[in-house]
């Protein structure tokens, strides 16, 4: 016989101006609980990469990894190794815009120029291969004159456009996941108004 589970509380509302103090602060209680897990739902989420080549020397779990891999071997903090190895995670449910996904992901945890530089490293990344397709490999001059333009650029010349190769010794996932947890366990900025009703 299944143990027997209490029903979760929930709020009474049917809209949000039915919305009382009780149920928005128990509202705001389990948001706390949840958000607890995000490192581990990011985690899972990246691992979805794993074997996927798209006709790439490595797979795309493998060049999230490398990526993080040569930018935490050249000394970058947690949070910038962590966006390198978030960049692309975005791959598997926004293949025409995955660096949107990847940066909104990242947003509350990293620094603002290491959020532009996953938001916009797809056309810096460009520049090393759209001309072979048809497009403009110099899409991330539209950014000249940003204060994040040459960090960008670093990032993809350095770590991204480096990250294909099958003999690298590249470190595992699992290296990488105390650091996730500890550049998500609270964010630097939250965009909701259930972080600061809470805290």
């Amino acid at each position: 016989m299944a143990d027997y589970e209490a029903p979760q509380q929930r709020a009474k509302f049917r809209n949000f101006e039915e919305g009382t103090q009780e149920d928005w602060s128990l509202i705001a209680t389990h948001f706390m609980q949840f958000a607890g897990g995000v490192a581990d739902r990011v985690l899972t989420h990246l691992k979805l990469l794993d074997g996927d080549y798209g006709g790439f020397p490595i797979d795309r779990l493998q060049h999230c990894l490398q990526t993080a891999t040569r930018a935490h071997r050249d000394g970058r903090g947690e949070s910038y190794v962590v966006m390198a190895l978030l960049h692309d995670i975005g791959d598997t449910i926004g293949t025409y815009n995955h660096p949107d996904i990847g940066a909104a992901i990242v947003k509350p945890f990293v620094t603002p120029e290491e959020h532009w530089i996953c938001k916009q490293h797809g056309a810096f990344q460009g520049y090393y291969y759209f001309h072979f397709l048809g497009m403009n490999r110099n899409a991330r001059d539209a950014f000249i004159g940003n204060p994040y333009f040459d960090a960008c650029a670093e990032f993809c010349e350095k770590y991204d456009q480096a990250a294909f190769d099958p003999d690298y010794d590249t470190l595992p996932l699992e290296y990488f996941e105390p650091m996730v947890h500890r550049v998500m366990s609270r964010p630097r900025a939250s965009a909701g108004p259930i972080e600061g009703a809470a805290t």
